[in-house]
């Protein structure tokens, strides 16, 4: 696309749409400063562009500028209203701004024109998680991996919905793929060693929590899950050393203390019946 723009560009050196195109390949290959430039002379050639501020919008969203980039969502509504770009941009600004009703309805407004928009889907998405309506966010998820199975980010939407409603197995399926995905996410492993300790595997959430742990080595919650792993396994001599570990950390942390306290109550009464 960019080499496209740029060949047009060669031809008609004034073309505001080939500025913008241009703006919108550099801006996928997040060259971002590059991107802004190539659309300011978009809309200095031509300020009535509806894709050169649909463009912006998302340039300032990405930059975190969310009050400029609402003004240029709608600006791009207002030429055309027609486009679910513009209105999902909307809702993100707005999103981002905590007008969560607002954020809804341009969301909405986005889908009712493009039913399979992927970036409108896990907005909406992200924006119902912070409703705290998991079920809305499942089927909406289910729905956004129909279009892009292994998107990241809508895996995560789901991991994050089947989470707060309990759906373990399916949790554990759907956190064994984003790892797979995204195997630097300590949010995705943490998930998945959470729901394998739901569902009573501790021996593999060992495995995993090792993983959280390489990601986040300094974390005592982590050492004290650990720990907590190993003592349901009959592993007291372990627990307790990585409870221990846990408590150099952290003094006064009252579960690593409990752990350490059983763990190590537990592996001397192993050792004196062992002597009897």
């Amino acid at each position: 696309m960019l080499a496209v723009s740029e060949q047009a560009l060669e031809v008609q050196p004034h073309s505001a749409l080939a500025f913008a195109c241009k703006a919108r390949a550099l801006q996928k290959l997040e060259r971002l400063s590059e991107a802004t430039i190539a659309n300011d002379q978009a809309l200095l050639l031509d300020h009535h562009l509806a894709l050169a501020w649909l463009n912006r919008s998302g340039l300032q969203i990405l930059q975190q500028r969310f009050p400029e980039a609402l003004r240029s969502a709608e600006r791009a509504l207002e030429l055309d209203p027609s486009d679910a770009r513009a209105w999902a941009n909307k809702g993100t600004a707005l999103l981002n701004l905590n007008r969560l009703s607002e954020a809804l309805e341009a969301f909405n407004q986005s889908l009712a024109r493009d039913p399979d928009y992927l970036f409108a889907l896990q907005m909406k998405g992200e924006l119902l998680r912070r409703l705290a309506r998991p079920q809305e966010v499942r089927e909406l998820m289910h729905r956004a991996l129909q279009l892009a199975p292994n998107d990241p980010l809508s895996l995560l939407l789901l991991a994050q919905a089947l989470r707060a409603l309990g759906e373990m197995e399916e949790l554990f399926e759907v956190t064994s793929q984003l790892t797979r995905l995204t195997p630097g996410s300590l949010v995705a492993w943490e998930m998945h060693m959470r729901a394998l300790r739901s569902l009573g595997r501790f021996e593999e959430a060992v495995e995993a929590i090792e993983r959280v742990l390489e990601l986040d080595p300094h974390n005592v919650r982590f050492w004290t899950i650990k720990a907590d792993n190993l003592y349901r396994l009959g592993r007291y001599r372990e627990a307790a050393r990585v409870a221990s570990h846990a408590l150099q950390l952290a003094p006064d942390y009252r579960p690593a203390q409990r752990i350490h306290e059983k763990a190590v109550r537990l592996m001397y009464q192993h050792k004196e019946r062992r002597l009897r």
